[in-house]
């Protein structure tokens, strides 16, 4: 049987509309992150113990998802690490969840670029699905009562917009 471009446009459009429908539908249907708890999970942390997202309640926390492969993802790291050193002893955490990668490889980039904030291993990205996370990387602000406040996406984040939120939310 020989396929046409043609039949391929004329099917394979409607079909990416159906999917794409279906997709946001389904995403409707699942109430917003932001103002609701965030999701508990439980996740071994780079070379040490389990870590419960519950286990920083009465802390702002700065919950990141990435990947070694993702340039925005690297850009945003060394702000991060900025605002962790200034931050860490006022009441603040940031838990920086690895997409799905072999811990070397999270290891690697973690010690080139002399990250001190505790990396967790989302191996089956699990915890990744359950915050709706569809592109990296993609940060979420967590108040103390363990609320979701904000939302950032694309590695834009700065040192100064963090130390802002962090303020608003302490």
């Amino acid at each position: 049987m020989k396929y046409s471009n043609k039949s391929i446009k004329n099917t394979g459009l409607p079909m990416m509309l159906l999917f794409a429908l279906s997709f946001l539908t389904g995403m409707a249907e699942r109430p917003p992150l932001v103002g609701g708890p965030a999701p508990e999970f439980q996740l071994d942390q780079l070379g040490g113990s389990p870590i419960k997202m519950s286990d920083y309640r009465g802390k702002v926390v700065l919950l990141n998802f990435w990947a070694t492969w993702c340039g925005p993802c690297k850009k945003e790291m060394p702000e991060m690490q900025a605002a962790y050193d200034e931050l860490k002893d006022q009441g603040f955490v940031i838990l920086a969840l690895n997409f799905g990668e072999k811990a070397k490889k999270a290891e690697k980039l973690v010690k080139e670029m002399g990250l001190t904030f505790p990396i967790l291993l989302d191996r089956k990205v699990e915890v990744a699905e359950r915050h709706r996370v569809v592109s990296l990387p993609v940060t979420f602000f967590v108040d103390p009562k363990g609320i979701i406040k904000e939302q950032v996406f694309g590695g834009s984040l700065t040192k100064d917009q963090i130390v802002e939120i962090f303020q608003k939310l302490r």
